[in-house]
């Protein structure tokens, strides 16, 4: 059956980057014959940009569909790092798309190339920067929702296109304006901005793949829940970790030593429903039972 909340989760990533990829099938289309037919550069890169956001639509889907796995024996916990490694592919993509606008910005102001402003650059440049940026807004509410790193890093890939389309229409008024080279300066502002991003969306993805804890955040949540269970004790050793968008915990309770086995486990596993119920995220949890007695006591 698998857990109901990743199920839920799997359904709006698949959806919101399915039409990411129509939309970016379409803005490509657009931008490559209009900037074509113009002689423009600079829109030529625009549609490239768009082309590189189609890749990175096909790779969360390809670490969504990975991840969706059911645990195997060579994979006892599961396929969510798919969803990490899939999220480090995009930041990369950022840093090269990034790279390359500064470059090809810089080859062109020194090598004193300008061009005509033209309307068609500015309608389709305009269009695209309101799509993307509403194709942004609902592609990182959905991946902060869903605790998706991947989603998270195509949804600020979706923002680097309309950040370089922006490029275009200050290219286009600066060339109205006589002055040739602002879309390039442009460009350079905005090539650097992007390699910031991804250079922090593969920060986490690292961290995530050098086993840090959950953020402070979770980790208050999670000793609050374990607080409202009167019948734990003392708890200690409290352990986290995430694997795609699944927090996997691990900690000890102290129950009443007079309890039997039947006893306590049931203490461990209401323990572990709440968890699971209270917390936004999938939790995969391994609770160890000891008696509450001084020794033991931390």
């Amino acid at each position: 059956m698998g857990n109901p909340k990743i199920k839920a989760a799997e359904k709006q990533i698949k959806s919101v980057t399915n039409l990411a990829l129509l939309v970016n099938v379409a803005l490509f289309a657009a931008k490559m014959t209009a900037g074509i037919l113009i002689g423009s550069m600079a829109l030529v890169a625009d549609g490239i940009h768009s082309l590189s956001d189609m890749s990175t639509d096909f790779a969360v889907l390809l670490g969504l569909r990975i991840s969706a796995k059911e645990p195997d024996q060579n994979h006892p916990y599961g396929h969510g790092r798919a969803e990490t490694f899939s999220a480090g592919f995009i930041a990369i993509v950022l840093i090269s798309v990034g790279i390359a606008l500064v470059y090809y910005a810089t080859i062109g102001i020194a090598k004193d190339n300008t061009a005509k402003p033209h309307a068609a650059m500015l309608i389709v440049a305009a269009a695209s920067i309101i799509i993307k940026e509403i194709l942004y807004r609902i592609t990182k509410k959905v991946a902060i929702s869903t605790h998706s790193t991947a989603l998270y890093a195509n949804a600020w890939h979706h923002k680097s296109d309309a950040l370089s389309s922006i490029a275009v229409v200050i290219g286009y008024i600066s060339l109205k304006l006589g002055f040739g080279h602002g879309d390039q300066l442009a460009a350079i502002m905005v090539g650097l901005m992007i390699i910031i991003v991804a250079v922090k969306i593969l920060g986490d993805c690292l961290r995530e793949l050098g086993e840090s804890a959950v953020d402070k955040k979770t980790i208050e949540n999670i000793k609050n829940i374990i607080n409202e269970n009167s019948a734990v004790r003392q708890w200690h050793k409290l352990r986290s970790r995430t694997v795609g968008r699944e927090v996997f915990l691990d900690l000890h309770i102290l129950v009443d030593p007079n309890l039997n086995i039947t006893e306590a486990h049931e203490i461990a596993e209401q323990l572990e429903n709440a968890l699971h119920w209270k917390m936004a995220r999938p939790v995969n949890i391994i609770i160890h039972i000891e008696p509450d007695i001084p020794q033991l006591r931390k």
